[in-house]
């Protein structure tokens, strides 16, 4: 499992950022969605992408943005990269891509094998992929439930665009996800937390260190 590359999403503090930051994150995550406990305000989010090391890539999490909330955004935060994280059509992703200049990352959320074909469709428009468990009908959240999927759909599969794992990741559960699914990036966010919303340091530091 060496040189699984880590994203801890759903930071909502300095201390988080430099805790993923020392850990060896390569990517730390900014959630802009209201309805989530890791929802920040765009100088919150300032802050944190400002307290980012050089080398650790800074990510906005949006759903279903408009341009006017992304422009916001944009404007406010020094960041590395966008992630598409509602329903968006690989036309709106190109979109994006487009209007802001970054690379955008879109996730794809699965349940069964009949999800994986969107894989290849939102590949054509972004620049990576997060193959996430899809949210239960009438989930608040599109991600960070603590679910995953089945990963043997994924295993032996290749696709066009660098991919990362999400869902339900854990310390306990990363080298079996890694091992199944092939695995070279992942994601966590609920999996390094002690409560919805808050980092538990020693969580992030464990995670890293079985990623290593």
């Amino acid at each position: 499992m060496a040189g699984v590359r880590v994203k801890i999403c759903g930071l909502r503090t300095e201390s988080d950022v430099k805790a993923a930051a020392s850990s060896g994150a390569s990517y730390v995550g900014l959630v802009f969605f209201p309805k989530s406990p890791r929802h920040l305000g765009l100088g919150q989010a300032q802050r944190l992408a400002l307290a980012a090391p050089p080398g650790v890539a800074k990510v906005a999490l949006t759903v279903d943005a408009s341009d006017e909330t992304l422009d916001a955004i944009v404007e406010a935060v020094p960041l590395d990269m966008l992630q598409l994280h509602g329903g968006e059509s690989p036309e709106r992703v190109a979109e994006v891509r487009a209007r802001y200049g970054l690379p955008v990352m879109k996730a794809v959320g699965v349940a069964d094998e009949g999800d994986l074909p969107q894989i290849l469709e939102q590949s054509l428009a972004a620049d990576q992929i997060l193959i996430d468990a899809k949210p239960p009908k009438g989930a608040a959240l599109p991600g960070g439930n603590g679910l995953s999927f089945d990963w043997r759909l994924l295993s032996g599969r290749h696709w066009i665009r660098p991919w990362m794992l999400a869902g339900g990741l854990t310390v306990e559960n990363l080298a079996e996800a890694v091992r199944r699914t092939g695995a070279s990036q992942v994601d966590v966010s609920s999996g390094v937390e002690s409560a919805p919303g808050v980092k538990d340091p020693a969580r992030i530091a464990a995670f890293l260190q079985a990623a290593r």
